[in-house]
C-alpha cells in the first residue's frame, strides 16, 4: 500500500473505527514513515481543536423565526402561483375571443394598430409628418400596382383573380391598369377571370376610357355568361352607346336564345 492509501485510514484510527488487524498494519506503517507520522499528527490536533468547540443552544425563538420564514416562503410561492394561474386564466380567454369572435378580435388588432399608427405619425412636426405619410402611400399604392399587373400574368386562374381584386385598394388608375384590365376582359381564356375583371371595371366606369372599352369589348365576347353580365353593365351605367354594339350581336347566328332575348331586352330599355 502507498501513503496514500494509508492516509485514507487516518481518520477512523482517531476515530478508533478500525478493526485490529487494519490498526497493526497502519501502526507498522507509520513506524517506518515520517511523513505519514507528521500528517497523522497534524490531523489529530485538528481534531482535538474541533472536540473543544462548544455546540451553541439554539435560542428559544428560533423555531418560532424558522416558522416565520417557512410561512413567508409558502406565501411567495402561493403569490406566484396565483399570478401564473391569473395569466393563464386572461389568455385563456383571449384565445376563447379569438375562437368565438375572430371578426371582432380582428377588428381590435387593426384598431390598435391603427392608434399606434396615429401616434407614431404625430410625435414630430406636422409638416414633416405629412409629407412621410404621403410619400409611404405613394409606395404603398405603386405596390399594390406593380403586384396586381404582376398577378395577370399569372398562369393560375385564381392567381389572375386576386390579381384583379386588387383594383378595389387601387384609388387612382391609371392608363396602364386600365389598359390591363381591358386586356385581360378580352383575351382571359378563363370565364372566371373575365367575369371578376368586368365588375373590377364597372367600378371604374367614371373613367371615360372604361365605358368606351367596356362598348368594344361587347363585339369580343362569346361566352353566354360574359355576353348576359356585359348586357347587365351597360343598363347600370345606362351605356345608350352600347346599343350599336349589341345590334351586331344579334345578327350572330349562332348566338345563345336565352342570350338574345336578354339583349333585346336591353336595348329596349337603353333607348
Amino acid at each position: 500500500m502507498k501513503c496514500e492509501d494509508y492516509e485514507a485510514l487516518f481518520a477512523d484510527l482517531i476515530k478508533g473505527d478500525l478493526t485490529p488487524a487494519e490498526r497493526e498494519k497502519l501502526e507498522g506503517h507509520l513506524a517506518g514513515c515520517e511523513g505519514c507520522r507528521e500528517e497523522l499528527a497534524s490531523m489529530q490536533m485538528v481534531w482535538d481543536m474541533i472536540g473543544v468547540i462548544e455546540t451553541p443552544e439554539p435560542s428559544a425563538h428560533m423555531k418560532v423565526k424558522f416558522q416565520a420564514m417557512l410561512d413567508t416562503y409558502k406565501e411567495s410561492v402561493e403569490e406566484q402561483k396565483g399570478l401564473w394561474h391569473a395569466i393563464k386564466e386572461q389568455f385563456g380567454y383571449i384565445r376563447q375571443l379569438q375562437a368565438r369572435w375572430p371578426l371582432a378580435f380582428s377588428l381590435a388588432i387593426v384598431l390598435i394598430s391603427f392608434g399606434c399608427g396615429y401616434w407614431f405619425f404625430h410625435i414630430g412636426k406636422e409638416g414633416k409628418q405629412e409629407q412621410e405619410l404621403q410619400a409611404l402611400t405613394s409606395q404603398v399604392h405603386e405596390l399594390k400596382q406593380t403586384m396586381m399587373l404582376a398577378l395577370l400574368q399569372n398562369p393560375s386562374a385564381s392567381e389572375r383573380i386576386r390579381g384583379v381584386s386588387y383594383t378595389s385598394e387601387i384609388k387612382h388608375a391609371d392608363k396602364e391598369v386600365i389598359d390591363a384590365l381591358l386586356a385581360t376582359l378580352n383575351n382571359d381564356p378563363n370565364v372566371n377571370v373575365r367575369l371578376s375583371t368586368l365588375d373590377a371595371l364597372t367600378q371604374l366606369a367614371g373613367h371615360p376610357e372604361v365605358r368606351e372599352g367596356l362598348i368594344q369589348s361587347i363585339a369580343q365576347q362569346d361566352s353566354p355568361l360574359m355576353q348576359s353580365a356585359i348586357a347587365d353593365v351597360m343598363l347600370k351605367l345606362q351605356e345608350k352607346r352600347s346599343v350599336n354594339s349589341f345590334k351586331e350581336l344579334l345578327k350572330q347566328k349562332n348566338l345563345d336564345q336565352g342570350v338574345r332575348d336578354k339583349i333585346k331586352e336591353t336595348i329596349t330599355q337603353l333607348i
